[in-house]
């Protein structure tokens, strides 16, 4: 009895794989009618017969991924009702929605079931949710590819490759959204080198010098308007109706800045970097993560961080580099000298003077160390 149980579910788990592979085969009949609709018929070059079918690529690729999840989630597209998730209240399907998600593979279009409790004010697509889709058009694919070549090129270049490369257009202002929004939530370790690409840079820093090379931690924050949690999203409306923003003015908040860079003779060899819109206790959380990891072979260099007079600043670096050189860097120094040459002088020109003769003693001694 066990064994003909057994033997029926392989006979309907193949019967599954057939019908999906009958699906499929009759979504690659359909791209190859197109195909050949598109060839031209004089003789082809081969650069003709592949500008032809990376141009049509997409309707490939996107066709198999959605009879793909058709196949697969029969069961949630024809899903009749479901349990709120607040009241456990029993909810009836509403008629059928249609969304179209952007993916690499292309565009993907597909109906589901909704359901909504009215004592809640709550809706939920489950089809959605289990396959993970996010709101708005574009999915997780799409911003993460995008901002894999933002990082690297100018936004404008990026852009113009991605849409070349990819088939989909996304603007330079869009790309300029996107990275915080795929950066959202990870840590410093997380985007950092590994250990053994950092060493591999100080080796070649090192190659034929006596001395170990000088790794420069530089720390800067500037004040950046901002927009506030209360003004994302939109308030609760009606269906179909467009709800009201609500009012909203920006926060001033200060962007803190971290570098470490290598000195090269006349060049600064990039090691990590990271901007971070945060309070001073979370930067100081930044920089013990990278200490706890041992991302930075200390050992191998020799530390100076260069920053501005700021108390809580010199703080975290005595806590943690402890042996590190100290700098203050000259643009605080200079603004800083104003403030003892007023305090000492007032509003004269012997205040004056004396920033001046300070300044200049210290660009000597800047020069001749």
């Amino acid at each position: 009895m066990i064994k003909a149980v057994i033997a029926l579910d392989d006979i309907r788990a193949s019967q599954k794989h057939q019908a999906l592979r009958q699906q499929l085969h009759e979504r690659f009949d359909q791209w190859l009618d197109a195909l050949e609709h598109q060839l031209p018929e004089a003789e082809l070059t081969l650069q003709q017969v592949s500008e032809t079918i990376w141009g049509l690529r997409q309707p490939l690729t996107a066709s198999v991924a959605q009879t793909i999840v058709e196949h697969r989630y029969q069961a949630e597209h024809r899903r009749t009702s479901l349990h709120c998730a607040t009241c456990e209240r029993l909810l009836q399907a509403r008629p059928m929605v249609r969304r179209t998600v952007e993916t690499l593979v292309g565009a993907i279009e597909f109906e589901r079931p909704y359901f909504s409790c009215r004592q809640c004010q709550c809706g939920r697509y489950p089809l959605d949710e289990v396959l993970g889709l996010r709101a708005g058009r574009m999915q997780r694919d799409v911003p993460q590819a995008a901002v894999d070549l933002a990082t690297e090129v100018p936004y404008e270049t990026a852009a113009t490759l991605f849409g070349r490369l990819s088939g989909i257009t996304v603007s330079s202002e869009r790309m300029h959204t996107l990275i915080p929004q795929v950066a959202e939530g990870l840590s410093v370790v997380e985007v950092a080198p590994s250990r053994e690409e950092i060493e591999r840079r100080v080796a070649q820093v090192a190659a034929g010098r006596f001395r170990r090379p000088v790794l420069i931690l530089g720390i800067d924050g500037a004040y950046v308007p901002s927009r506030p949690a209360s003004a994302r999203g939109r308030r609760p409306g009606q269906a179909r109706h467009r709800a009201r923003r609500a009012r909203w003015q920006h926060e001033w908040r200060e962007a803190k800045g971290v570098r470490f860079s290598l000195l090269d003779g006349e060049r600064i060899v990039h090691v990590l970097s990271w901007p971070q819109v945060q309070k001073d206790h979370e930067l100081g959380e930044a920089w013990q993560q990278v200490k706890d990891a041992s991302v930075m072979p200390e050992e191998a260099v020799r530390l100076c961080v260069v920053c501005d007079g700021a108390e809580w600043l010199w703080q975290h670096v005595q806590a943690l580099f402890p042996h590190a050189c100290q700098v203050l860097d000259y643009s605080h120094c200079a603004e800083d000298l104003h403030k003892v040459a007023k305090a000492q002088y007032g509003q004269t020109f012997q205040a004056l003077e004396w920033v001046e003769a300070t300044l200049t003693r210290l660009g000597r001694l800047a020069t001749t160390s």
